[in-house]
């Protein structure tokens, strides 16, 4: 690590071992990637500020760590309320993304812990409606074992404080019932089915594969075009889904790369694809002009989707068309 002396390098050493399980800690308190970097960098920069004494007090570096992690994850979740409520439709986490399948991806500290159960998408939504106190209390506890005493001292309250709020929010949790992880190979078949369907407009191959309750859930952050609020039962899925493809044609499903969101099979859509992407792509060969029409269709603004199942169908559709969000993925 830059910057580090030859005094330090032991420590270094040491916190590197801990940085994708403070990355994945960071990552389900705030739902965003950049900031969950940012609070694992501070939480560095406060190891290394500490005098020998200090340093030499730390029994568990892991532990050590995790707490300052959820304290510094905490104080900036409670300064982002006000403006989580302004953002613009609907809000879904950064999406960790692996571009494309089959490929051999740049090591990435989050690879080893990306499958955890609770990194799926549709379990960070529920974390998102919790209080930040409700939210650590129960991610430390529930998804790291962190004892409340030790969780008391992050939120500032007494043990039994923190066992509450963790007990809050695990009734919040199993109220929304978020739908299990499925096999990668029945999220393939089902994705694939899917865009056949949409791309054909076969109201009928849709709605086998729609759970009758699926929502569909937009971010485009006020900058890109997608649903402004959650789209909720098959029938007003599919009306919305056929609107898009009256507004962008073909290219809303041709050429579309697969990838993995949060470990989860989705698809890549409205990029220039690379050799690579080619060879993974799962929709048709991209093409300019709408079928019988010899007009152009609309571009299509780069996006990534993916989905959520129960009971072999659909039951949730991800559309990120935030470029905020996307930046880092499109690179």
């Amino acid at each position: 690590m830059r910057g580090v002396s030859r005094v330090d390098d032991e420590l270094a050493l040491i916190f590197e071992q801990h940085r994708a399980h403070l990355t994945s800690v960071a990552y389900r308190l705030h739902g965003t990637r950049t900031d969950a970097e940012d609070a694992v960098q501070e939480s560095w920069l406060r190891l290394i500020s500490l005098d020998g004494p200090a340093r030499a007090a730390i029994d568990d570096h892991r532990a050590w760590l995790t707490t300052v992690v959820g304290r510094i994850c905490l104080d900036r979740m409670r300064s982002a309320v006000a403006r989580r409520e302004r953002y613009v439709g609907p809000w879904l986490p950064e999406p960790l993304v692996a571009r494309p399948i089959g490929s051999t991806p740049a090591p990435d500290p989050l690879d080893q812990v990306v499958q955890a159960d609770g990194m799926r998408t549709a379990a960070l939504l529920v974390l998102q409606r919790l209080s930040p106190d409700q939210r650590v209390a129960f991610v430390l506890h529930d998804g790291f074992a962190v004892p409340f005493p030790e969780i008391a001292e992050v939120l500032g309250c007494s043990a039994a404080a923190a066992r509450q709020h963790a007990s809050r929010a695990r009734r919040v949790m199993v109220a929304a019932d978020p739908p299990p992880r499925v096999a990668p190979a029945e999220q393939q078949r089902l994705l694939t089915e899917f865009l056949a369907a949409l791309a054909a407009r076969d109201t009928e191959a849709l709605t086998r594969v729609l759970h009758p309750e699926v929502a569909m859930h937009g971010d485009g952050g006020g900058k890109a075009k997608t649903t402004l609020r959650v789209v909720l039962g098959a029938p007003k899925v599919i009306r919305f889904l056929f609107g898009l493809l009256d507004l962008y044609g073909e290219a809303m499903t041709a050429g579309a790369v697969g990838v993995l969101v949060n470990g989860d099979v989705g698809v890549l859509v409205g990029t220039p694809p690379t050799g690579a992407e080619q060879a993974a792509a799962v929709g048709p060969a991209r093409r300019t002009e709408r079928a019988g029409t010899g007009r152009r269709s609309t571009e299509v603004e780069p996006r990534v989707a993916w989905l959520a199942v129960r009971d072999g169908r659909i039951e949730a559709i991800y559309d990120l068309a935030n470029p905020d969000k996307l930046a880092r993925i499109l690179r």
